[in-house]
């Protein structure tokens, strides 16, 4: 009697597997034969039921169970139906399997159709199939010989992790294993991490806590501030307790049409979702907060109280339970279309951009003319993504036509969860006449070709502008990383030159970087540091905005300082071996502390050149070349 050879790829945020009942390594239950199983195709117009042994017949067949919110899941998505064409003239069949409890057969029928999937979807929904292969997460795939032996389990391939991405993969898993075992060889990688999603189970079995990677620096620096001694908060329930919380600090990026991968404005958005939600709290992955805790007070601080946080893993730990109704707060309102107003005016890119479904994007710039006949002071200005599902960052620059480096031409940005830039009144960013507004755009493709058409709007200052905001990137453009150097350390700097205030920070690395830190000294000689991030996080280009404005005499120093690691235990290094240098795109490297400040001395919008013009991004740029060039002369 012959078997089937099959894969399970389970899908359903993200994280690695593991799995202590029988054997928690990557290879559990290698070796050994997985018996069969029934489950109903929820992509079929009829009552159709489909059995792994009936096709003892084909040379092959792959089961891929698949979930509809997990980003690393969709993203694989046009994989797996790329390998069902090219591997069904060989004798292989393709079967999807969606084991998610949350997940209806006519949900999952939708996505198939959205996402393409050619290949029949089956629902789980007992967690039959997932209780005989010992899965867990979205993305692991198990392939098993003529035998029914399991003879590999993990990964599709590394194209794909948790935040990362390449170009294309490296290593082709399944491929490898699939030829394998179709030309009677053994698979010579037996096992492989996989990043993915918790599968939402029927019956919810709960890991333990675990803190990895970048998540631990983080981790360290909140023990640091609050100790390790656990918080008890006693029985809790979604209304009175776990409902205030999301609406605070998720529902901003965690609602439809936004960038989260799923909702979280209701009880049942948050009880289908909760083995997940548990896991990124306890990593705390989520909210996205890089701030090392014991440095400055920041107005948009979204991280979670030790208080907060304890709820939350007490609600999924007690069974996420709903309590009573009447305690639940008033649904949060959120503004449509702007959320500084209506602007004055609004400039969209020159033509929509049409994005992948699949792969690693290089940045896109895009320039529009804004026609301004004389200078124009804005109040507010905010960039809005056309598809907030593949925008992964908006920076928008202000071309004077001066020959200044695009950083100190800042306008505004947009990352997920962070605000637009509004100025308190008789405080403005100044756009020069004649000058072009740069839209450098950032797509990461999830799975389904897009378009986007992303725009900015802005509000002009209705009253006499007082004070110049502006916005400098103190960068080193000079500097190289060499292979497989993992803590190479760069230092930009800026020397105040006019009293000011400072407003917020923006640190910018790319994918090899590792921490940045921002540390002042004051004229009288004390020092201090403003913002540390201790695991810099590429997928969130995160603003720090201070609760209260910081004054900066003249003279005070500030002093950026950023690590990069460019060794291969860096998940997110797209080639170890490369020498790195300075580069738009993002296998090069930036090294940029952004600052938003405002200087304290009166500006004359009608003579700027007798004002306040000493902290101008343009004079702090030629006092820095002059002062290089003073000390390249010694």
């Amino acid at each position: 009697m012959r078997f089937a050879v099959f894969v399970l790829a389970l899908g359903g945020v993200l994280a690695t597997s593991s799995r202590a009942d029988d054997d928690s390594s990557v290879t559990r239950r290698v070796g050994r034969g997985v018996a069969d199983f029934t489950l109903k195709d929820a992509t079929s117009t009829s009552e159709h039921f489909v059995r792994l042994y009936s096709f003892r017949g084909k040379k092959a067949v792959v089961l891929v169970f698949l979930g509809i919110d997990c980003p690393v899941g969709n993203l694989y998505v046009p994989r797996l139906s790329e390998l069902n064409t090219e591997y069904k003239d060989k004798g292989v069949i393709f079967l999807g399997i969606n084991a998610n409890a949350h997940d209806t057969e006519s949900e999952i029928a939708a996505h198939a159709r959205e996402h393409g999937i050619n290949f029949p979807v089956l629902k789980d929904k007992n967690n039959l199939a997932t209780d005989i292969a010992r899965a867990e997460r979205t993305c692991e795939v198990l392939v098993i010989d003529g035998r029914a032996r399991l003879c590999y389990r993990g990964a599709i391939d590394d194209q794909y992790g948790q935040g990362t991405r390449k170009e294309k993969p490296t290593e082709n898993y399944l491929r490898d294993a699939l030829d394998a075992v179709l030309a009677g060889k053994p698979v010579a990688v037996k096992g492989t991490p996989v990043a993915g999603c918790l599968i939402d189970r029927a019956e919810s079995k709960r890991s333990g806590p675990r803190v990895r990677g970048a998540s631990a620096a983080l981790a360290a620096a909140w023990e640091a501030k609050e100790g390790s001694a656990e918080i008890e908060v006693g029985k809790v329930t979604f209304a009175a307790d776990a409902a205030p919380i999301f609406q605070n600090k998720c529902q901003s990026c965690h609602r439809p049409g936004q960038a989260a991968p799923f909702s979280l404005l209701t009880y049942d958005d948050a009880r289908k979702h909760s083995a997940m939600i548990r896991e990124v709290v306890e990593e705390r992955r989520m909210p996205p907060w890089h701030a090392d805790p014991r440095y400055s007070h920041f107005s948009n601080d979204r991280s979670l109280s030790a208080k907060d946080r304890a709820t939350l893993l007490a609600w999924v730990d007690q069974g996420s339970p709903l309590g009573d109704p009447a305690k639940l707060p008033a649904a949060r309102t959120f503004p449509e279309g702007w959320s500084i107003g209506t602007p004055d005016v609004v400039f969209e890119i020159p033509q929509p951009y049409d994005v992948a479904a699949q792969g690693v994007l290089d940045y896109v710039h895009m320039k529009v003319s804004t026609n301004f006949k004389e200078d124009m002071w804005v109040q507010a200005a905010e960039a809005v993504p056309g598809d907030r599902g593949v925008v992964h960052h908006i920076i928008v620059y202000v071309d004077d036509h001066k020959g200044r480096r695009p950083s100190d031409g800042h306008l505004c940005g947009y990352a997920p969860g962070d605000m637009p830039s509004v100025y308190p009144a008789g405080v403005a960013k100044r756009i020069p006449a004649g000058a072009d507004l740069v839209f450098q755009l950032h797509y990461t493709p999830n799975g389904q070709p897009r378009t986007d058409r992303s725009k900015v709007g802005l509000i002009f200052a209705k009253e006499p502008v007082k004070h110049e905001a502006h916005t400098h990137g103190i960068a080193n453009h000079i500097f190289e990383i060499k292979p497989r150097e993992d803590n190479k350390e760069v230092i930009s700097t800026m020397t105040v030159l006019n009293d000011a205030h400072l407003l917020s920070f923006m640190p910018h690395m790319h994918l090899r970087g590792k921490d940045f830190r921002y540390n002042v000294t004051y004229p009288d000689g004390r020092k201090e540091t403003l913002l540390s991030v201790p695991a810099y996080d590429f997928g969130w280009q995160s603003y720090y905005t201070l609760d209260k404005p910081l004054a900066l005499p003249h003279g005070t120093r500030i002093e950026c300082i950023a690590h990069f690691d460019n060794s291969s235990a860096n998940p997110y290094n797209p080639d170890p071996e490369q020498t790195v240098t300075w580069g738009e795109q993002t296998f090069q490297e930036m090294m940029i502390g952004y600052i938003d400040y405002v200087d304290d001395a009166p500006f004359d919008p009608k003579n700027p050149a007798t004002t306040s013009a000493a902290n101008s991004p343009e004079t702090i740029v030629k006092a820095l070349r002059s002062l290089s060039a003073r000390k390249a002369s010694r």
